[in-house]
This record gives C-alpha cells, sequence and structure tokens, in this order.
C-alpha cells in the first residue's frame, strides 16, 4: 500500500536496535498490560517524536511541519487481549473546554478530555503507530479499509458495505517497523490467536492551531 493512494503505509525497519531501546527506555516506567494508556509529558519521547527525531521524520515526509498532538500507547497481552470493530478516530485530545462551533460532543477518556472536531480538522492529520513487538497474522495486526479515509466521516450503517465494496488490508509488522496513516482511515483490531506481547506506539501529528483559544493536548 502507498499513502497518497490508500490512505496507508508500511515503513520498515525504520528504528534501529539502538532506536527500540531508547523508546522502551522511555515507556519503561509506565505500567503494563494497559488497553490503551494516554501519554503526556514523558521524558524521552520529545527527541524521537521531533521533526529531526526517527518518529517524526515519518509524520514530516506526507505532512510537512507536523507536530505530536497525542499518543497512546496499546500493550495487547494474553491477559489483556481485546479486540476493536470497524470504526474511525473521531475525537482529539485538547487541554481545555471551550465551545466552539463545530466542536462537539465533548467527552472525558483516561481522565483527559477529548472533543470531535470537525471532519476537515481529521482529514489534515497523520497518524503514526510503532511497532515495539512483531505483529505477525496470529498477533492482532491492524486491518484497514484502504481509500476509505476520502470518504468522510462514515455512518455506522454504513460500514458492512463500505468493507464489502472495497476489501481490507492486514497490516503486518516486525519489531522497529512504522505503519503510517491518514488518521481518518477506517480499521479495526481482533484479538490475537496466538496471544503475544504487542506494544504499539500510536502519535497523532497535525500542523495548525485549533480555533478559539482551544489548545492540542499534545504530548
Amino acid at each position: 500500500m502507498q499513502f497518497e493512494h490508500d490512505g496507508a503505509e508500511r515503513r520498515e525497519a525504520t528504528l534501529s536496535p539502538q532506536d527500540l531501546a531508547a523508546l522502551e527506555g522511555a515507556l519503561s516506567h509506565l505500567s503494563a498490560g494497559k488497553a490503551g494508556l494516554r501519554l503526556v509529558g514523558v521524558l524521552g519521547l520529545k527527541p524521537l517524536l521531533d521533526q529531526s527525531g526517527v518518529i517524526g521524520a515519518v509524520a514530516a515526509r506526507v505532512l510537512p511541519a507536523a507536530r505530536p498532538v497525542r499518543a497512546l500507547l496499546f500493550d495487547k497481552t494474553p491477559e489483556m487481549n481485546w479486540a476493536l470493530g470497524w470504526h474511525q478516530d473521531r475525537t482529539i485530545a485538547v487541554r481545555e473546554k471551550i465551545e466552539t462551533p463545530g466542536y462537539s460532543p465533548w467527552t472525558v477518556k483516561a481522565g483527559f478530555l477529548h472533543v470531535a472536531p470537525p471532519f476537515e480538522v481529521l482529514a489534515n492529520m497523520v497518524t503514526v503507530r510503532v511497532h515495539l513487538d512483531p505483529v505477525p497474522a496470529d498477533n492482532a495486526p491492524l486491518r484497514v479499509i484502504p481509500g476509505s479515509h476520502r470518504l468522510g466521516r462514515i455512518a455506522e450503517h454504513d460500514v458492512p458495505e463500505i468493507v464489502r465494496a472495497r476489501g481490507e488490508a492486514i497490516c503486518l509488522a516486525a519489531a522497529g517497523d512504522i505503519w503510517l496513516y491518514a488518521t481518518p482511515i477506517l480499521h479495526a483490531s481482533d484479538a490475537a490467536k496466538t496471544p503475544q506481547r504487542r506494544r504499539v506506539l500510536q502519535v497523532d501529528f497535525a500542523t495548525y492551531d485549533l480555533p478559539n483559544g482551544l489548545q492540542w493536548l499534545g504530548v
């Protein structure tokens, strides 16, 4: 798959063993086995996520001047082995609630404020998924619908037909690989068939300031 056409692209062996060690060191103090942990103020991440860093540079190639605006750590294990159905990511994390036209509803996730922005905000973002562990076919690889990021906000009742008509792609990965996605791409994940540890650092990138005093939560 190619990012420009499909909205998804694999960058193999982007992180060297040294890069992986630095990333694991930055995340080592975090609780293991969490389904999804939102990351703010984690020391050691900034140099990796900057435009000159090994992770930030991947986003900057398709989104010049990209900066990280949200990060999550997914840690799937034999004890914490979940599945997610087909969906689009529809919310952004912000620092405080400021009522703004087009931005609603407001929610709190893991103690952080989120809001659903106008679709064009999401359409101008990219998401990077950094694989700390191998993801073969039986270890819950992400599934995506190529080109679905161009369909706008997809109604739930339209999802089965889109999946049937367009088909899905399976995002296998080795440790150190990066997958680059258009943020609104339709995606899903099964529970692992042969459960192993599957850690993924997911970072959303954007280039612009939000309106009306809203501020990205940041990383």
